[in-house]
């Protein structure tokens, strides 16, 4: 395992192409190889691997969107004294989308005269592109809009649901839209006729979403262990109980990470531990094992072949699986 220490909290552990990548509370990014660009002069609220795979794109208290490689930095966008709460890229379009207040705005990567802005009653706490890269899902309060990522004039596909919703996701074959609550729940749609699904029983608030086993199986965070559900066949999880593997009563699991095509899931801990399992399979292979702060931010390779995992103190590492 390769280890770090960063005066700065991390808010944010990802993996390009080529290795693992932290994005930190004083405005760095840093590299897995200890290359540093000084990205934000702020915090960075939020990041995503860029459409390209190489770099990442983070979004700022500074109110800029910036594209950093190991080596050199661009910004990307810049808004008006707002912060960027909120970013996500597709690779099947080259397209990224950031949220700054009540504006979420789509920008092209090959194309950098396009610029797209799409306006909402309330704050957009999050956001996603679907599977196709083609539309745009954000979280707000008292539901999620759905919106066609280059379409310039268009009023939104409304999902409503009384509450505030902090994260989104889709399923990956773009038949279901998730959301977590501030309320220690899920809420999802069936998109095709907007049926409501509500999946609750949480000890704690909902902070990571995550697919895995083909779309078979989504993963999240907020118990005292990984809480899995089945999404299998046109209805998913509706009508079917969660399972939850790792149930440690003595600690909650803090963060999920997992890979759509891979069966391989990670899960970070309040306690500072950090393991590694397949459902299909027997035991958890801890990647972490000593107690410490809690992990506040984690991430699996795109093989789902290793972890980066970051805690509250601003220790981090990069390890591979079973290594």
């Amino acid at each position: 395992m390769t280890t770090f220490t960063f005066d700065a909290q991390v808010t944010a552990a990802l993996f390009d192409a080529t290795g693992g990548i932290f994005a930190l509370g004083d405005g760095a990014v840093v590299f897995e190889s200890g290359e540093r660009a000084e990205a934000h002069d702020g915090a960075v609220l939020c990041a995503c691997v860029h459409p390209s795979g190489d770099g990442v794109v983070t979004g700022g208290d500074d109110g800029r969107l910036v594209w950093s490689k190991r080596g050199e930095s661009a910004v990307l966008a810049t808004t008006k004294g707002q912060w960027i709460d909120a970013v996500d890229a597709a690779p099947e379009t080259g397209l990224i989308a950031f949220s700054a207040g009540r504006t979420l705005t789509v920008l092209d990567s090959a194309d950098p005269t396009f610029r797209r802005e799409f306006q909402h009653e309330r704050t957009v706490a999050n956001l996603a592109f679907d599977p196709k890269g083609r539309r745009i899902a954000t979280a707000t309060y008292n539901g999620a809009a759905l919106w066609f990522a280059r379409i310039a004039q268009q009023k939104p596909t409304l999902l409503k649901w009384a509450g505030s919703h902090t994260s989104v996701a889709w399923s990956p074959d773009g038949a279901f839209l998730i959301t977590a609550m501030q309320d220690n729940q899920l809420h999802g749609w069936r998109l095709k006729d907007q049926k409501d699904l509500r999946m609750g029983g949480y000890p704690s608030k909902v902070k990571s979403i995550g697919f895995l086993s083909k779309g078979q199986l989504m993963a999240t965070s907020g118990a005292q262990g990984a809480v899995l559900w089945p999404f299998i066949g046109s209805n998913g999880p509706m009508g079917r109980e969660a399972t939850e593997i790792g149930f440690d009563d003595n600690s909650l699991v803090t963060r999920i990470a997992s890979v759509t095509g891979q069966g391989r899931l990670a899960a970070g801990l309040n306690d500072g531990r950090v393991w590694v399992a397949d459902p299909a399979g027997q035991g958890l292979d801890f990647i972490k094992a000593e107690r410490g702060a809690e992990i506040t931010a984690l991430a699996l390779s795109p093989t789902a072949d290793r972890v980066a995992w970051a805690d509250e103190d601003g220790n981090a590492g990069v390890a591979t699986v079973g290594g």
